[in-house]
């Protein structure tokens, strides 16, 4: 393909792209493929010649469209959002026609230094302390792919932080502490790391966040058995129901334990940090205050196209301390004279890519307004939500909604004032769940909260209005009403409370 030839596929992928989100709210939210319907349609070899772009192109539109799941469906409801604008596509588009592996400063200055300034951007926005400014030349921030790598990168860089204070420590003695409630990266960076994980747990009177006292009972509990839990990873925002850890109980726990790095994973509700009236629920003093380093998603809910998850470190030197591997072929004169920074010993990999791109065209696009503006609709439209739910006679809330999101169950009424038990009701709702899941018009998921199992309802698509929660519950209670008259009589669920 030359250059002219580029021109003209490009004006037809733009077109075409447009025309996917013109007719998006007409497509089924979840894809109707079946499993290993691509290799019926695509070669199991490569072709021995190249073929017409345009043949390529056209295979796309007949079978890859077909086979995806539409993230920014205004239906979608799952999960948490994947952030895609057309801002930040421009600025994918842009990074991916410029490549280059970004590991050093002299790869690409302008790859460094656009990172250096949008990561600082970024903490204003969030309101961090300029503790975590990459400008205060001794904390600062860089992007990571994921919450879960930027959580991988924190708990390598304590581990190796809590073993040069302490050089006699063994490896199997080491423990990292998460809840029960975390994000399953805790549980992955423990395999990966092969370190002990212990899940702290939580419990529904507390809404599912960590209390002072279970951390300092299960740190006294360990260090007695010859244990030394060197992390936290304290989360502001579950992904099970947006719960959030008491950061100032578990900050004065760990002011006995200096040694002891507070990783705070925000992936998904950080962003609202950027709205001035949410910062005290999400306990923004406490992490300014006391966080040794902070992640966020920009591509949940922060308008951001994937990939471009944000971690900042009060001291940087944590990272470069456990990460830096320089050999001869990567020195040059000014990351020896230690007047750049040289992001590849902030993560795991050598290469990155240019993702401060696309977040510095989406925050100059949005403007801090504008962004606050998405954050604030979409938590209006959980509250519309929240409240249809809490005047139903078939739903109701199993916690509180926490920004975005709704957890909520099927509960029939009481026969003869008897209320039916959890495990009949978790059937009762496992049964209600497969109904939605089966509708392709909207998508939800489920979760499971100390043994109750129950729905989440998460908003963030930036097409989503109030017609399509309006929408979406209409067909929630069309489906109790199928599931409780299908379940049978209200007497069979009856049992013990």
């Amino acid at each position: 393909m030359d250059i002219e030839q580029f021109r003209k596929a490009g004006y037809q992928a733009i077109d075409r792209i447009c025309d996917y989100y013109y007719s998006l709210h007409d497509k089924p939210v979840t894809s109707q493929v079946e499993p290993g319907y691509l290799r019926q349609h695509i070669p199991l070899a490569p072709p021995e010649e190249g073929e017409d772009f345009q043949l390529i192109a056209d295979d796309y539109q007949k079978y890859i469209i077909p086979g995806l799941t539409h993230w920014q469906h205004p239906s979608f409801f799952a999960y948490f959002p994947t952030a895609c604008t057309f801002e930040g596509m421009i600025g994918d588009l842009y990074a991916s026609s410029a490549c280059n592996p970004g590991f050093n400063w002299s790869a690409s200055p302008a790859c460094t230094e656009l990172e250096a300034i949008v990561m600082d951007w970024a903490a204003k926005l969030l309101a961090l302390s300029p503790d975590f400014y990459n400008s205060s030349g001794v904390g600062g921030g860089c992007l990571q792919t994921t919450a879960s790598e930027s959580a991988l990168v924190a708990i390598t860089a304590a581990r190796s932080a809590y073993q040069r204070k302490h050089p006699a420590v063994k490896i199997e003695e080491l423990v990292i502490y998460t809840t029960t409630q975390t994000h399953s990266l805790g549980l992955k960076a423990g395999l990966v790391l092969g370190l002990q994980v212990r899940g702290l747990d939580v419990t529904s009177e507390d809404q599912f966040s960590l209390r002072g006292e279970t951390l300092q009972k299960a740190l006294e509990e360990d260090i007695a058995n010859g244990k030394k839990p060197f992390i936290l990873i304290a989360t502001v925002g579950t992904t099970s129901s947006g719960a959030i850890d008491n950061l100032l109980e578990i900050s004065d726990v760990l002011k006995s334990y200096p040694d002891t790095w507070l990783h705070i994973d925000t992936a998904w509700a950080g962003v609202a940090l950027s709205c001035p009236e949410y910062r005290d629920r999400l306990q923004l003093q406490y992490i300014n205050e006391h966080a040794t380093s902070i992640c966020t998603n920009f591509h949940k809910w922060g308008l951001v196209n994937f990939d471009a998850s944000t971690l900042w470190v009060r001291d940087r030197k944590l990272l470069t301390e456990a990460l830096d591997v320089t050999p001869p072929f990567l020195r040059t004169k000014h990351g020896d004279a230690g007047t750049v920074i040289d992001y590849r010993n902030w993560h795991l990999g050598l290469g990155r890519r240019f993702r401060s791109l696309k977040l510095w065209f989406v925050l100059r696009s949005f403007g801090a307004e504008g962004f606050r503006k998405y954050i604030r609709k979409c938590i209006e439209l959980s509250d519309k939500f929240a409240e249809l739910v809490s005047k139903s006679k078939y739903l109701e809330l199993v916690t509180k909604p926490s920004f975005a999101l709704s957890v909520f169950r099927l509960v029939p009424k009481s026969a003869n004032g008897v209320s039916p038990s959890t495990e009949a009701l978790n059937e009762l709702n496992r049964i209600y769940y497969g109904r939605i899941s089966s509708r392709s018009e909207i998508f939800l998921t489920q979760t499971t909260l100390n043994g109750v199992f129950c729905i989440r309802f998460a908003i963030g698509a930036a097409r989503t209005e109030e017609k399509h929660i309006q929408q979406a519950f209409d067909l929630l209670i069309k489906e109790a009403e199928f599931t409780l008259e299908t379940w049978g009589e209200t007497a069979s669920l009856s049992g013990p409370a």
